[in-house]
């Protein structure tokens, strides 16, 4: 699968290029001339939505009109994603995502949308790892204690998943099938109930943003076991990756990002990449990212559309491989 996904990126990536060489020089300058929409697919208060609204009221005061968020609700954010992916290409309307934007195309046997053709890469803006983090009183103290003790008795270990389809239900898939292991996934809707049956040893283990759960890691109350990126984290350097504790190439983030519709001008998304990047390396916003064990991206469109074809092939390719469904 890898070989296939890097010839795939490369030959998309060699087109993006020669696309935004030709791009006018006129159009972005020009831009933008009245306010413009964000698409956010999820609900108010998450991180996704926090950093559409931090990001749209910098842009708001850089380019001297209002960039507003606009929420929209449904499918895991398909709703989102076919709003925008629809709309005029004239830099109006764009869309504020995160990994699911690559996940939930994954369980469609014919998507509703393309996360690679369907949109204009503007800037991965930032990106942050998961926590593995368990209960304290469960026997693993460690990610490879926990994937021994899951092998030595399957099915046992209660895994919380905050969405089924979702990066959670993705990521912990991945675990199972590679480190050969059966854990129980125990469904949960939203991040906040499977935290809280975990704090209170209903459940063994879960996945985690770190602003959720490092004051609860601090305090005790719950153990990290493992990051969930490729590097260990900057924010926990003690922390072993997962893929150091038994599951090779294992590499699952968080992430946020932006995009417009296909063939919206390219001097426009050369514009908002540009005031993006510049944003997300303020020392004021690196400060603020940090503290919720977030890092800076600022990427340009082209490497952001590199991260989009090879996410949405792996999890295609995962699905396939498992047989996994979003509503079992």
């Amino acid at each position: 699968m890898s070989a296939g996904v890097a010839m795939v990126a490369a030959s998309v990536c060699v087109s993006s290029g020669a696309w935004a060489q030709r791009a006018p020089s006129t159009a972005g300058s020009a831009y933008p001339a009245k306010p413009v929409r964000i698409i956010v697919g999820v609900a108010p208060g998450g991180a996704t939505d926090a950093q559409a609204r931090m990001f749209s009221q910098r842009l708001s005061e850089s380019l001297g009109h209002q960039f507003v968020v606009d929420n929209r609700l449904g499918a895991g954010g398909l709703l989102g994603f076919t709003t925008v992916a629809s709309a005029t290409p004239d830099g109006y309307t764009l869309l504020a995502t995160s990994p699911s934007l690559t996940t939930v195309q994954a369980f469609q046997a014919k998507p509703a949308y393309d996360p690679v053709k369907g949109f204009a890469p503007i800037s991965l803006v930032t990106r942050a790892p998961y926590l593995v983090v368990a209960h304290p009183l469960f026997a693993a103290k460690s990610m490879s204690e926990l994937i021994a003790y899951a092998r030595s008795r399957p099915d046992t270990v209660n895994f919380g998943l905050s969405g089924l389809g979702s990066i959670y239900h993705l990521g912990a898939a991945w675990i199972s099938s590679t480190a050969n292991i059966k854990m129980a996934m125990i469904p949960y809707k939203g991040v906040g109930p499977a935290l809280t049956d975990l704090l209170t040893g209903q459940i063994h283990v879960t996945f985690a943003n770190p602003t959720n759960v490092v004051g609860h890691v601090k305090s005790g109350r719950l153990r990290a076991l493992a990051v969930t990126s490729a590097a260990r984290s900057r924010v926990f350097p003690e922390l072993q990756t997962v893929a150091e504790s038994g599951v090779p190439g294992f590499n699952v983030t968080s992430w946020q990002g932006w995009l417009a519709p296909k063939a919206t001008p390219a001097a426009i998304i050369h514009r908002l990449s540009t005031e993006l990047a510049r944003f997300v390396q303020s020392h004021e916003i690196a400060e603020r990212l940090a503290a919720d064990g977030g890092e800076p991206v600022g990427s340009t469109p082209e490497q952001f559309l590199q991260l989009i074809v090879s996410e949405s092939a792996r999890w295609r390719q995962l699905v396939k491989e498992t047989g996994m469904k979003a509503d079992e």
